[in-house]
């Protein structure tokens, strides 16, 4: 191969380097402060706040809101576990700063610290409930919807108290925000955890106007769990009720959305505990109409296994036994949507089930007509239902 083959195979091999030389606006991220979680409550000053304002630190601004960002990393490892540092044994730590503009409040927090917010890896915003109440969600999530930073993909919960205490954990080594996302893994198990309400789906359901529901975390000293709902109205967007465990339960039935979970009821003669474990469950809200009269028919149907019999002597597992069972079962089920029916349609007056849906995909001239004042509309509709349940499997006994 002669020089000039050579320099002209060599030629395009430099400059295709001289493009690929790497992200020349790139920054590490040690130099950088991750925040994984955001908590909004109710305005609430730090004591480190309280004392910059009273050395002239204080800017214009109306006290609303208190913002926590859980942070992870804290710069390198020797700052993390330096001694009397406050992210000692900690992979993370929550800085709070109030206001009454959650930019202006992120923006405030490049006068405290060297490393720069970046929010690319935001898992989960929890939101008060107090908080939510005073203020809609699309006033206090405004800037979060518009920030190309924030992946639309990030959770969004509801703490019945402080979001702050549901960002907090004592478990060493524990991220609170990971831990959150985490229990949404669980939903094949139980039937009250609700499909995890991400950014993008808020965002499109608010500007549905449908009203609907927050998985709802409860928190004591650094533990967390999930335990019901919030439910937000869709003319307001602010949180208005709760949902319990036993509703969530009635409503997978009405949904059809329950991949696990287990139903437990009392034998009738006995008294005894008997559990039923959900394998397989659909359902079919049906909507008639006949002039002005709107009417829905719930059918539920499902297949598990008898799991668990407390009954002394245990009776054997005959047919008539196993109907007496699946009817008992069934009547538990029934008991669960009558509940939630009711807090829905008269205690709260809203659609949180997808009633709505199902009337706007087969009557849609119908559904345009009651849309605008649909929540009312529906706490006066009759609803009957028919719950049929079946036992597939008793498990292994010995006798």
């Amino acid at each position: 191969m002669n020089r000039t083959i050579r320099i002209g195979l060599l030629l395009p091999g430099l400059l295709l380097l001289l493009f690929t030389a790497g992200c020349w606006s790139s920054k590490e991220i040690e130099d950088l402060s991750v925040y994984v979680g955001l908590g909004i409550d109710v305005e609430n000053e730090t004591p480190f706040e309280k004392s910059v304002n009273q050395q002239g630190g204080h800017y214009p601004k109306e006290n609303n809101i208190t913002a926590t960002v859980q942070i992870v990393p804290r710069g390198t490892a020797k700052e993390q576990s330096g001694p009397g540092s406050p992210g000692a044994g900690k992979s993370y730590f929550n800085e709070q700063l109030t206001g009454d503009s959650l930019i202006q409040i992120f923006r405030q927090f490049s006068l405290r610290r060297d490393r720069p917010l970046i929010g690319h890896h935001l898992k989960v915003i929890v939101v008060s409930a107090e908080v939510s109440r005073k203020y809609s969600l699309d006033q206090l999530l405004d800037f979060v919807l518009r920030d190309n930073d924030i992946r639309p993909s990030c959770l969004v919960l509801v703490s019945h108290r402080e979001a702050l205490e549901a960002l907090s954990s004592k478990e060493p080594g524990e991220i609170p925000s990971f831990y959150l996302t985490g229990l949404f893994d669980n939903e094949n198990r139980t039937n009250k955890i609700i499909p995890a309400m991400s950014l993008a789906k808020l965002d499109a359901t608010m500007q549905s106007g449908s009203s609907y529901l927050l998985q709802n975390v409860i928190s004591y000293e650094g533990e967390h769990k999930f335990s019901g709902a919030g439910i937000y109205s869709g003319k307001t967007n602010r949180w208005i009720g709760s949902l319990s465990q036993t509703d969530l339960e009635g409503l997978a039935w009405i949904q059809g959305e329950a991949p696990g979970g287990l139903t437990k009821a009392y034998r009738e003669k006995s008294g005894s505990t008997i559990t039923y474990e959900i394998r397989h469950s659909k359902s079919k809200i049906i909507p008639t109409v006949k002039g002005d009269d709107i009417s829905f028919h719930v059918q539920v149907e499902s297949d598990g296994w008898f799991m668990e019999d407390w009954t002394s002597p245990e009776e054997k597992g005959t047919e008539k036994y196993l109907a007496e069972l699946e009817n008992e079962f069934s009547d538990q089920a029934e008991q669960q949507i009558q509940q939630l029916l009711y807090k829905m349609q008269h205690v709260y007056k809203v659609d949180v089930g997808g009633f709505g849906d199902r009337l706007r995909i087969k009557y849609p001239k119908v559904w345009k007509k009651v849309k605008p004042d649909w929540d009312k509309v529906f706490s006066e509709i009759p609803i009957t239902y028919d719950i049929k349940i079946k036992i597939t499997n008793q498990g292994s006994s010995t006798e």
